[in-house]
């Protein structure tokens, strides 16, 4: 229980710092350092007792690496979209109703699609290497590497999709109205998949260690 307790916090407070920092009055320009931050924190206080995953596509990658026992991966996911639809239940409480409208894909679906699979690939990869690896067991910056992450990708391609690379994350989003129901299972599809293939390819790079 408190590893899932601790995929709860962590996942609750990168969602919840999305929505507050998103939502206007927000950061603005500056919210993806604000949620790549956030992330980094998170990960830094419950990575000795979780994984500090707090995104399911990442659980899958850890589960296809051999670092998630089948047993903990749907708890995992359970509490860490418990945790998006909590975070976004509470945002309403602080932001001005209807302060928020669903982000538009411009391109259509298939960019949005490609840009998610794209970033949650790089971010399962970077978690594996980083945090999961012999070669950088015991290193410090894990956490700062993975919150790099998430900011690259919210800057590089927020503007396309959003920037979630994040199943619950999107569920959070979505319920927040940062984002049509409509348009969910783009991020459903392309997360796992980007996570999963991180895994394949780690294992292929890394071999079975």
């Amino acid at each position: 229980m408190k590893k899932y307790l601790v995929e709860f916090i962590g996942t609750f407070f990168l969602i919840f710092t999305i929505g507050c920092t998103v939502i206007a009055p927000g950061a603005g320009a500056l919210a993806p350092l604000a949620i790549g931050a956030s992330l980094m924190v998170m990960i830094f206080a419950g990575g000795h007792v979780s994984g500090a995953h707090f995104n399911p596509a990442v659980s899958l990658a850890a589960f296809i690496r051999g670092k998630l026992s089948g047993p903990d991966l749907i708890p995992y996911w359970l509490a860490q979209f418990a945790a998006g639809a909590v975070a976004a239940w509470l945002v309403h409480f602080i932001k001005p109703p209807g302060s928020a409208s669903p982000f538009v894909f411009a391109l259509g679906w298939k960019a949005p699609l490609l840009v998610e699979f794209l970033f949650t690939f790089a971010l399962a990869w970077v978690v594996l290497n980083t945090a999961t690896a012999k070669g950088t067991a015991g290193n410090s910056f894990y956490g700062l590497a993975i919150g790099m992450t998430v900011m690259t990708g919210a800057f590089a391609v927020g503007g396309v999709s959003g920037g979630a690379f994040n199943p619950a994350v999107a569920l959070g989003v979505t319920f927040m109205g940062l984002q049509s129901w409509s348009n969910l299972w783009v991020f459903l599809v392309a997360n796992f998949a980007g996570g999963a293939l991180a895994a394949l390819t780690y294992k292929v790079v890394n071999g079975d260690e």
